[in-house]
């Protein structure tokens, strides 16, 4: 176990040597959310955490943070494959790669496996969509900055999510390299589709059916206005925001808003919180108050050698099981799957002989 700080990695995965930065704030507490952090094409990970302040973010409010590397493309560039019209054949796997590295860090280092989320920047944000697609059930929520959806980087041209997640896309009004309205008929980076049609296709994908705008303080008087669009419904935890602000290609920070003050806003508030545990009478209940002794059931269960898992499960309903790349399973012994709930909250399992 490494000590609090910045430490850099590597990751063996499909025969190549990924790397990443692993940031821990002191006094990490066990169970402790993890952001994943991706840089833009032709970026790096040591690039976007010098200008994203996450790391700030993460000392305030106690998460870890991976700032991830992509691989280096025949001209040189570093990017993530996520349907580029000149990166055709490319058969690097990012979807797999990182999905290996959530459950790898979630382990090594007692992090929340429920409360993982992703967010980046450009091509990162392009890579926030297709995790979004493709491997949902690993990450509570995603915040794409400047990001859109490549038809031709997803299976089959289709976005088909395992289950609804949570979306908090920023984008610039001016944004002269992703544009706002989409480019069917891009031919250097290939088609893309527009924010709008992105935003309403996950506010079908969630059901939600509430909508409320507002427009942040224009505190420097540049006129850059940033206008925030949230939806919501009743029957559901999972919320879909949209920021857009009157700049370009960029981060986000106009003035207005602290961009990521705002992605860590909505990570905790679509954060899953479970109830804490006492042991009575070699049982473990819920107090319901978050006031118990233990800050898991697996944690109590121990303790008091007892299971009750049932009790925990008494208001939820399986969806389905899947494996690490989303495929619907059996329940195979010796192997990672996934529990999918209805209350959104997913459990990772291995069974053992």
């Amino acid at each position: 176990m490494i000590g609090f700080g910045q430490h850099t990695f590597n990751f063996m995965h499909n025969g190549l040597n990924r790397e990443y930065i692993y940031y821990a704030p002191a006094n990490l507490p066990v169970d402790a959310p993890l952001v994943f952090v991706a840089h833009g094409f032709t970026g790096s990970a040591q690039g976007i955490m010098s200008y994203c302040g996450m790391n700030t973010i993460a000392d305030q409010n106690s998460f870890a943070v991976c700032y991830l590397q992509g691989t280096t493309d025949s001209w040189g560039d570093n990017f993530w494959n996520v349907g580029y019209n000149f990166h055709a054949g490319v058969t690097i796997d990012d979807v797999d790669f990182i999905v290996s590295l959530a459950s790898y860090l979630q382990s090594t280092y007692q992090l929340s496996a429920i409360n993982t989320f992703f967010t980046g920047m450009s091509n990162g944000g392009e890579l926030s969509y297709l995790l979004a697609c493709e491997g949902p059930n690993v990450f509570r929520a995603f915040a794409p900055v400047a990001g859109t959806i490549f038809p031709n980087g997803l299976t089959n041209n289709i976005c088909s999510p395992i289950v609804p997640v949570s979306i908090f896309e920023t984008h610039g009004r001016n944004d002269n390299v992703t544009l706002i309205e989409g480019d069917l008929f891009d031919q250097y980076w290939g088609p893309y589709l527009s924010i709008d049609t992105i935003i309403n296709f996950w506010v079908a994908q969630n059901s939600l059916t509430n909508l409320v705008v507002d427009t942040f303080p224009n505190l420097n008087n540049n006129n850059k206005i940033t206008i925030s669009y949230k939806y919501s419904d009743p029957s559901t935890n999972n919320e879909v925001w949209l920021y857009t602000h009157k700049s370009g290609h960029n981060w986000g920070d106009d003035g207005d808003m602290v961009i990521e003050q705002e992605i860590w806003n909505f990570f905790s508030q679509m954060s899953f919180t479970a109830p804490s545990w006492d042991c009575v009478n070699n049982a473990c209940i819920d107090p319901g108050t978050g006031t118990g002794m233990y800050l898991n059931l697996a944690a109590c269960t121990s303790a008091c050698v007892v299971s009750a898992i049932e009790e925990y499960a008494t208001n939820r309903e399986l969806l389905k099981v899947t494996d690490l790349l989303g495929r619907e399973a059996k329940e195979i012994k010796n192997t990672l799957l996934f529990y999918i709930y209805n209350d959104g909250t997913v459990e990772q399992k291995i069974i053992l002989e």
